[in-house]
């Protein structure tokens, strides 16, 4: 039903609009998915404004009319990661954050641990410059794929259940594959087997470290498995 709502939310994107409206992306742990049009914000004296830039944390009020954007009537600032912008790799690395979440959970349905793991990345890489690396990017994008449904499987062969000579990867079949079941498959080296289940057990602050050669594997199984069963294409994490 319309009516105004109250709703925490990061900002995924936001849109010039108009002469001096913002289209926003947000992202929310209640209503997952929420497009948004802020009224005035770009004018010099909004009171939006200045609270709604991309990678922000707000806590907002809006009112959901007929149309398929609500609109923002008062915004207040959660945690803002200002220090972000003094930095070129972790911001660069918070955007990618923002993107995957953009691309892969595009739905209202409500997703809470996949709104606390995008806060949490966005407030480790406020604090911690250091911690923009690729092998902690790689780790954020494997818990979301956990909290979005798709985590591939690395306990036993995808295709048969064997727990052992687990040496290959099927996007297809969802997983790693042992020595039977690799055709269709590519390899997938212990140490980039081993990355994928650290990352995914262990805390973001706690990332392993991994060869290149081992993160680029993990990169390949962790896009081609979102492209084969959520049909999403994300850029690989450089």
């Amino acid at each position: 039903m319309p009516g105004s709502f109250k709703t925490e939310a990061v900002v995924l994107r936001s849109i010039r609009f108009g002469e001096a409206d913002r289209v926003l992306h947000l992202y929310t742990p209640d209503r997952g998915r929420v497009g948004a049009v802020a009224k005035g914000a770009r004018r010099l004296k909004s009171r939006l404004g200045g609270r709604l830039e991309p990678l922000a944390r707000v806590r907002l009020v809006m009112h959901e009319g007929r149309g398929e954007l609500c609109t923002v009537t008062q915004a207040d600032t959660v945690n803002a990661h200002a220090a972000l912008r003094d930095h070129r790799a972790p911001l660069d690395r918070a955007v990618q954050a923002c993107d995957t979440v953009l691309r892969l959970l595009d739905s209202t349905d409500p997703n809470r641990p996949a709104y606390n793991l995008l806060c949490n990345e966005l407030a480790l890489l406020d604090s911690d410059p250091e911690a923009a690396t690729r092998s902690h990017a790689l780790a954020f994008r494997m818990k979301l794929l956990l909290a979005a449904g798709f985590a591939p499987e690395l306990a036993f062969c995808a295709s048969c259940g064997e727990r052992h000579d687990l040496g290959g990867f099927s996007p297809s079949a969802g997983g790693v594959t042992c020595a039977g079941c690799e055709a269709g498959s590519f390899p997938l080296g212990e140490e980039a087997h081993t990355f994928l289940a650290q990352a995914l057990g262990r805390p973001l602050a706690e990332v392993p470290s991994a060869s290149d050669g081992a993160l680029a594997q993990a990169d390949r199984a962790l896009a081609e498995t979102l492209e084969h069963h959520a049909h999403v294409r994300l850029r690989r994490v450089a």
